[in-house]
């Protein structure tokens, strides 16, 4: 019986659950629906929309390999994706819809109006756990509610996979040839301008450069994870943040690559890899409080007194913070960087966020949307996440009074100042402890300092952070906690 393969954040071939249910099932037609609408409205990037591009032409010539077509159709917004899929599963003899899971509200909703509809015309609509180690609901407090902290829900998760880990799937053996002709795949999307090719060359696609950038943070990186990560200036990541968002390699992969550098051990062993096995786990986290506390999807706080907070307008701060120009090298330097290649490290994501929502008091959502709107590698829950983590909304989120100060930040994490140097090439000229705060040097004058075109702070750290305090202290339930530290 003919099975519709539909593509989403999956677009790979090995260890795709989906994908290998349906090919196991009966032979299999693939599908991908363009959504510009949609996109629009969840402010996808358009270097994220042109990564999927990109990632579809070498999926579709890894289909090739397995006798399966691939079908591009067009659903402007989710709403109108039953009907597409009723009409395509009618005219190619379809007998079931084999999908990979995915969590948002609006993504839950799309799938069951889909099932719906697909149902009435006798086609099965069946969902694949895929994109995480386990289902949401499944790993729950012993009052049957979803983990509200980290700490608590990875134990659970190392007990689990230690008595059950998920295997890999292998590649699905090329099936006979269809009669059906794949379509011609689109290589821009309007109002999604295509990118420039040096941010595309940061991101080159397909499952080959997914796994040769795993196989080599896995041999070169993984076991300094803990100690390199935090250095922008340092190749200390796996840069596979955009892959994994786009489903070109799997967390399992992830996973089982850690674990033979680690000789099966999760919590015990190389500190750096147990750090990284404990960052897919966060992404786990995330996905799972998305689905357990649906508001944060949204646009409403996890801590729902929070959204009391007395949140500044301030549009020329705005404008700042998000064209590089703040006067704070390392929060400039970090927004240049997003700018430029469609992602930022994950310590100067969580810098900035402190500076926008803490010295700036501006709404983490302006914060968190702008983001999306540039990130390559955008993942709502994973955004939402660390927004609501830095600006003290969300859940196990840093206290309110914890605010980094981006001058010791960069000091710390950029010493000599190279991360600087290279997206500030204005700054290039000061030494290492001018570089992280310029504005004290005494060649500074009217904004300029010798010759050298670069603002001010647009804030005053010390002061902004007293508002700061101030803003969340005033809340009913934060109003006894005792602020201190930096």
């Amino acid at each position: 019986m003919r099975q519709l393969m539909w593509f989403r954040t999956d677009l790979r071939v090995h260890d795709n659950s989906a994908l290998a249910a349906a090919m196991a099932a009966g032979p299999t037609v693939a599908l991908f629906l363009l959504s510009p609408g949609e996109w629009q409205a969840h402010h996808d990037a358009p270097a994220k929309v042109d990564f999927w591009l990109r990632n579809l032409t070498a999926l579709q010539q890894q289909l090739q390999q397995l006798n399966v077509p691939l079908l591009i159709a067009k659903a402007d917004t989710w709403s109108a994706a039953p009907q597409v899929l009723a009409r395509l599963c009618q005219e190619h003899g379809i007998a079931a819809v084999q999908v990979n899971d995915e969590y948002g509200v609006h993504e839950s909703r799309r799938d069951a109006a889909c099932a719906e509809l697909l149902a009435q015309q006798g086609v099965a609509f069946k969902g694949h756990l895929d994109q995480l180690f386990f289902q949401p609901g499944s790993l729950l407090t012993q009052s049957g509610t979803y983990f509200q902290v980290f700490s608590q829900f990875r134990k659970v998760c190392y007990r689990r996979l230690q008595s059950a880990l998920p295997r890999c799937l292998p590649r699905p053996a090329a099936q006979a040839a269809l009669p059906i002709v794949s379509d011609a795949l689109p290589t821009e999307i309007d109002g999604f301008p295509t990118p420039s090719a040096s941010l595309q060359h940061y991101w080159p696609a397909g499952e080959a450069e997914a796994q040769r950038r795993l196989d080599a943070f896995a041999a070169e990186q993984m076991e300094w994870y803990d100690q390199r990560r935090d250095f922008p200036a340092v190749p200390g990541t796996s840069q596979l943040s955009s892959y994994l968002a786009a489903g070109v390699i799997s967390p399992r992969q992830c996973l089982h690559a850690a674990l033979a550098i680690n000789r099966g051990e999760f919590d015990g062993g190389n500190p750096g890899v147990v750090c990284w096995i404990n960052e897919l786990l966060w992404r786990e986290f995330y996905k799972h409080i998305l689905v357990g506390y649906p508001r944060v999807s949204m646009g409403r706080a996890f801590r729902l007194e929070t959204d009391a907070v007395a949140w500044r307008q301030a549009p020329a701060d705005l404008a700042a913070w998000q064209e590089g120009r703040t006067g704070l090298p390392i929060i400039d330097a970090a927004m240049r960087q997003l700018l430029a290649t469609g992602w930022m490290h994950n310590r100067l994501r969580m810098v900035v966020a402190m500076f926008l929502t803490k010295n700036l008091l501006i709404d983490w959502r302006e914060g968190e949307r702008f983001f999306m709107q540039h990130l390559v590698d955008g993942d709502l829950a994973a955004n939402n996440g660390g927004w609501q983590w830095s600006s003290s909304t969300g859940t196990d989120s840093a206290p309110y009074f914890r605010i980094f100060n981006p001058l010791s930040q960069s000091a710390k994490f950029d010493p000599d100042g190279r991360f600087i140097r290279h997206w500030l090439p204005e700054l290039v000229g000061l030494n290492k402890k001018d570089i992280h705060n310029p504005h004290t040097t005494a060649h500074l004058g009217g904004g300029l300092f010798g010759g050298i075109d670069y603002p001010r702070p647009i804030v005053d750290l010390g002061k902004s952070r007293t508002r700061a305090l101030a803003a969340f202290k005033c809340l009913p339930h934060l109003s006894t906690l005792e602020a201190d530290g930096p």
